[in-house]
C-alpha cells in the first residue's frame, strides 16, 4: 500500500514538473510573462542551425503552443474563408493532423493581422482555439471536435487576435470590438457560458493575464483607454487605471509586484500596483515614462529589474522596472510585430524579415541572427523556446532551431 501511494505521488510530481518546465501551453508561456527557465536554448544561430523547416497549411500568425511532442498552431485559407487548427510533431516537423473548424464569409482584418493570430491554449487534455467570427473551439489533442461556440460578429476593420485563457475549469475569452465588447467565461468541458462582463466598445487584441495579489486573484486586461482587473470567478470589475494614448493591443506583464503596460499608439509606458478598488489611476500608478518612436504591438518583457521593450519601427528600449527611468535605447531597424521572449537572462526579438536580435538588458545587443531570406516569408509570431530549441514561425512555415 505504501509503495502504491508513493508511486502515485511520484507520478503526480512528475506530471507537475513536465507541465511547468517542458511545455509552452499558452500565449507567453507557463507564467504568461514570456520567460523560459531553461538555459540550453541557443543565443546565436544561422541557417546551419535549422533542425527542420516545415511548410504549413494555409497562412497564420499564431505562435507555437507546445504540449509533449505536439506543437499546435492555427491557419486560414481563402483570405479567412476557412479556419484551421493543426498539430506538428516536435521531433520530426511532420504535420500530424489538420482540422477545419469553420468556413464562411470572412470579416475584415488588418494587413498586419489576418485571420489566424490568436494562440491556442491547452491543459494537456483538450485544445482551445479562437477565430473571432470563426468561433471558439474545443478539440482533443488528436484533433477531434468536442464543442464550438459562435460568438457573433466582431465589428471593426482589424479582425481579432486575443488568445483564450484557461483558469481552473474555465476558458476565458476577450471579445473586444467596436460594438458589443465583452469578456466571457465558459465551462471548459461543455462550452456553457458561466459569466459575461461588458467592456468599453473599442477594438483590441490583448490577452487577459491572471496574477496573484495578497492571497486573491486578479485577471488583468489591457484596453483602449485603461487597464482593468476582474474577479476571474465572477467577471466583476475590481479596479481600472487610465492609460495615455489608447489602443489595447499589447498584453500586460506582471513582474516585481508591478503590472507593466504599453499601449498600441505612440505615447507613454507605465506600471501599476495591483489591488485597490475602482479608479486607481492616481493611487496605484507607480510610474510612467515617455517612449520614443511609432506604434506598438509587442508586449514588454521584464528581466530582473529591467523592462525591455521594442516598438514596431525597431527602436529597442530598457527601463528600470521599479522607477520607469530609461536605461538604454537603440534603433535596430526592421519592422517588429512579434513580442519578445526571454531565457538565460536575455531578450530575444524577431523582426518581419526573420532577423533575430538577442539583447542583454545591461550589455545591450549581443547577437544578430538570420534564418536566410526566402521570398514572401513574413515573421510576425513570437518565438517559443522549448527543451533546448527555439521554434520560430513565419506566416507559412515553422522552423526548429538548435545549437
Amino acid at each position: 500500500m505504501l509503495r502504491s501511494t508513493l508511486f502515485c505521488l511520484l507520478a503526480i510530481l512528475a506530471t507537475t514538473s513536465i507541465s511547468a518546465e517542458d511545455n509552452w501551453p499558452r500565449w507567453r508561456g507557463p507564467q504568461q510573462d514570456g520567460h523560459y527557465s531553461g538555459t540550453d536554448v541557443p543565443l546565436k544561430w544561422s541557417t546551419s542551425n535549422i533542425v527542420w523547416r516545415t511548410e504549413l497549411p494555409g497562412s497564420g500568425q499564431s505562435a507555437p503552443c507546445i504540449w509533449g511532442d505536439q506543437i499546435f498552431l492555427t491557419a486560414n485559407n481563402g483570405q479567412g474563408a476557412e479556419r484551421i487548427v493543426f498539430a506538428v510533431d516536435k521531433n520530426s516537423g511532420k504535420i500530424l493532423w489538420e482540422q477545419s473548424v469553420w468556413k464562411g464569409q470572412p470579416e475584415p482584418s488588418h494587413a498586419l493581422n489576418g485571420w489566424a493570430s490568436a494562440n491556442c491554449v491547452t491543459d494537456g487534455e483538450h485544445l482551445y482555439a479562437f477565430f473571432g467570427i470563426g468561433g471558439l473551439h474545443c478539440l482533443t489533442l488528436g484533433g477531434e471536435k468536442v464543442w464550438s461556440k459562435d460568438l457573433g460578429n466582431f465589428e471593426g476593420p482589424w479582425g481579432t487576435a486575443a488568445s483564450p485563457v484557461l483558469i481552473r475549469g474555465m476558458l476565458i475569452q476577450n471579445c473586444d470590438a467596436d460594438s458589443n465588447a465583452r469578456l466571457i467565461a465558459f465551462d471548459k468541458k461543455t462550452g456553457k457560458e458561466l459569466w459575461t462582463t461588458k467592456r468599453e466598445n473599442a477594438r483590441g487584441w490583448s490577452t487577459p493575464v491572471l496574477i496573484n495579489v495578497d492571497g486573491h486573484e486578479e485577471l488583468v486586461l489591457n484596453g483602449d483607454s485603461k487597464v482593468t482587473a476582474y474577479n476571474p470567478d465572477t467577471g466583476e470589475e475590481l479596479w481600472f487605471c487610465k492609460s495615455f494614448n489608447g489602443r489595447g493591443a499589447p498584453t500586460a506583464t506582471f513582474a516585481n509586484n508591478l503590472i507593466h503596460m504599453i499601449n498600441g499608439k505612440p505615447g507613454e509606458c507605465y506600471a501599476v500596483r495591483p489591488g485597490g478598488s475602482g479608479d486607481v489611476t492616481d493611487s496605484h500608478m507607480a510610474w510612467h515614462a515617455r517612449r520614443p518612436g511609432g506604434r506598438d504591438l509587442p508586449s514588454p518583457v521584464v528581466i530582473g529589474e529591467f523592462m525591455v521593450t521594442n516598438n514596431m519601427d525597431g527602436v529597442y528600449s530598457t527601463f528600470n522596472s521599479l522607477t520607469g527611468k530609461e536605461v538604454w535605447r537603440e534603433r535596430v531597424g526592421g519592422k517588429h510585430v512579434a513580442t519578445p521572449v526571454s531565457y538565460a537572462g536575455k531578450a530575444i526579438f524577431v523582426d518581419e524579415a526573420g532577423v533575430s536580435t538577442v539583447v542583454d538588458p545591461i550589455n545591450k545587443i549581443e547577437s544578430r541572427n538570420s534564418l536566410g531570406n526566402r521570398p514572401g516569408e513574413i515573421f510576425r509570431s513570437t518565438p517559443v523556446p522549448n527543451e533546448g530549441h527555439l521554434y520560430i514561425r513565419s506566416t507559412g512555415a515553422l522552423y526548429k532551431i538548435g545549437k
